[in-house]
């Protein structure tokens, strides 16, 4: 048996090496390369909003498939510029600047002796706000503490921090948190992009936000440790990659980090909802296609093995086809398939290493049980003002129940359907946000833990799980060029088990065949969106943001969150204040 094991841990190590000499010797031949835009819902709007007014899609550019590369931003921006024509408020132009700031190695670059664009450069100071001091390194630039860039060498340093003082009324209790850490990125010889991010954090947070995730987990986080003591919790997150371009049109990434698909607020088919994991990607792109394989390793839900120990593994291989049909209109189709093997030697099974194959076919080729996910997304623009999208995704079906309206177990599925609109009824600065999203009971559920859609026991999807229907609606407005208000309404119902033992198909960690039936006469048909113990939750989120300079950002929020449902253990009120300040870190957006 030993030796079996050491022969397994010998193939891995083999197996890992020539992997890295690969990436080494493409690394060698590769193109102009860019790291990516931290996920960021304040940030991703102010270029969903650029991309709405400008009435059309930048060639090369995919905005359902997330993170964004810094220098794509740029060239949305530069093609704004050129063409002249967008209707352009002053605080869009501040956006513009602020966009190039951030990623001004390729600001630079992409500089244009085009006239108009030209004249739409100076009239943001562009060329004087980018001069270069060589001999100057810290704060050479707003968005940096530290810079160094030449042809041989990219490189950008920050200091990062949260922090935040708060209350919750409805407990009397006081909140804060704190974190702290650093995020460098560049490029070596314009070649190899590299990101990495550390940050250590500690808080004491609402009950319904430490209650949400796992034991030993926190939301949209890994590993934490929870004190018995204060109820505060710790934790440290981590993410890292390296990303080159082996040939023009196809892009490597490789590390720890989230990667999205959708236009929404949420995601149906793959969210940052989760813990970071490490993943591969490849995204190729020829013309109006996109289209990016996605190979994972995460971590399954055995709580029992997380306070200590090796965790249990579990892997995924997603495929993602992003087509602009026209220059107004996105199609996009999903599949996922997720899977683990836990014999002696077992790993990722390479029959889904293959990057263009239907995966269901392999699937039923290896005679695997695994769990597959296939789905479709849509976005709109209409009229530079607004923009529709929609995701559906199906995880099971049997034909004879599909439209027979037996509403059986089987009909796993989810829908979202929603759109934004800019400058809403003539006031500049005024964008609008209404989705609505619906999931199935069981959907995203397996029999096992090792193949539900899950990452260290959190949805990789919607952070409501399975059974629930939702609305949200959410206003930004900026009526200043420093000052940003935010208001998030969310009305969800969500059908939830009263117990441990049942399973009324919310709980997309538990497995399938634990079903509850609705009534004694069938377990498998009946099921409705909001079975068992119905929750009805309103939460309101009102913010106001400030910023004092470039990343740096004062936050002031009142929340009002109020659950109903007969059964008590479920009914819950908070009603937070909090004012913090923030550096180069996203807010928390914590909705749910």
């Amino acid at each position: 048996m030993g030796k079996r094991i050491l022969s397994a841990m010998s193939q891995r190590f083999t197996e890992f090496f020539r992997f890295f000499l690969i990436i080494l010797i493409s690394a060698s031949y590769a193109q102009a390369q860019s790291s990516f835009i931290p996920l960021n819902d304040d940030y991703y709007h102010l270029i969903d909003r650029l991309e709405i007014k400008r009435g059309k899609f930048t060639e090369g550019f995919h905005s359902t498939v997330k993170p964004f590369e810094r220098k794509a931003v740029v060239a949305l921006t530069d093609s704004i510029l050129k063409e002249g024509d967008v209707s352009l408020t002053d605080r869009d132009w501040e956006t513009i600047d602020y966009l190039r700031e951030d990623s001004w190695e390729w600001a630079q670059k992409m500089a244009s002796t085009d006239s108009a664009h030209y004249n739409n450069l100076a009239r943001l100071g562009w060329f004087r706000s980018s001069r270069t001091d060589k001999k100057q390194k810290f704060w050479n630039h707003a968005a940096d503490l530290y810079s160094v860039n030449n042809k041989d060498f990219d490189l950008h340093f920050n200091f990062v921090t949260t922090n935040f003082l708060g209350k919750d009324n409805n407990t009397n209790s006081s909140l804060w948190f704190t974190g702290r850490g650093v995020e460098i990125r560049g490029m070596i010889s314009e070649k190899l992009g590299f990101y990495t991010y550390v940050s250590d954090s500690q808080g004491l947070f609402p009950k319904f936000i430490r209650d949400f995730a796992p034991e030993y987990t926190f939301p949209g986080e890994g590993l934490a440790k929870k004190s018995i003591r204060n109820n505060s919790v710790d934790f440290l997150t981590a993410r890292g990659y390296i990303t080159f371009r082996p040939i023009k049109n196809i892009n490597v990434k490789f590390g720890h980090d989230h990667n999205v698909f959708g236009s929404g607020y949420r995601s149906l088919i793959l969210s940052d909802n989760s813990s970071p994991y490490l993943f591969l990607r490849l995204d190729t792109e020829i013309g109006r296609f996109k289209y990016t394989n996605l190979w994972t390793s995460m971590l399954n839900n055995d709580t029992n093995a997380w306070s200590d120990g090796l965790r249990g593994k579990k892997f995924a291989a997603i495929h993602h086809l992003s087509v602009n049909l026209t220059d107004k209109i996105n199609f996009g189709i999903f599949e996922a398939e997720v899977f683990n093997r836990d014999s002696v030697g077992g790993g990722y099974d390479l029959n889904y290493l293959n990057p263009i194959i239907f995966y269901r076919y392999v699937e039923s080729y290896i005679g695997s049980q695994d769990n597959a996910l296939l789905g479709f997304d849509f976005r709109w623009l209409l009229g530079r003002k607004a923009s529709v999208y929609s995701q559906f995704v199906l995880d099971e079906f049997l034909t004879k129940y599909l439209f027979n309206g037996s509403k059986s177990w089987t009909n796993k599925y989810s829908l979202q359907i929603g759109g934004k609109y800019v400058d809403a009824f003539g006031i500049h600065n005024l964008d609008l946000q209404a989705e609505y999203n619906l999931v199935r009971p069981y959907t995203y559920s397996h029999k096992d833990g090792g193949r539900n859609y899950a990452h260290y026991g959190q949805s990789l999807a919607h952070p409501l799980g399975a059974n629930f229907k939702e609305f949200i609606g959410i206003i930004r407005y900026k009526p200043a060029a420093r000052l940003s208000v935010y208001g998030t309404l969310m009305i969800a119902d969500k059908g939830m088990d009263p117990n441990t033992f049942s399973n009324y198909g919310g709980d997309i960690l538990k497995s399938y065949e634990t079903r509850t039936g609705p009534n004694t006469k069938s377990r498998d048909l009946g099921h409705k969106i909001g079975q068992g113990i119905l929750t009805k939750n309103t939460y309101t989120d009102i913010r106001l943001s400030y910023s004092l300079a470039h990343n740096f950002f004062v936050d002031g929020r009142y929340l009002i969150r109020n659950v109903k449902s007969e059964y008590v253990d479920f009914a819950q009120k908070s009603n937070v204040f909090s004012i913090g300040v923030r550096y180069n870190m996203a807010y928390r957006q914590q909705t749910f």
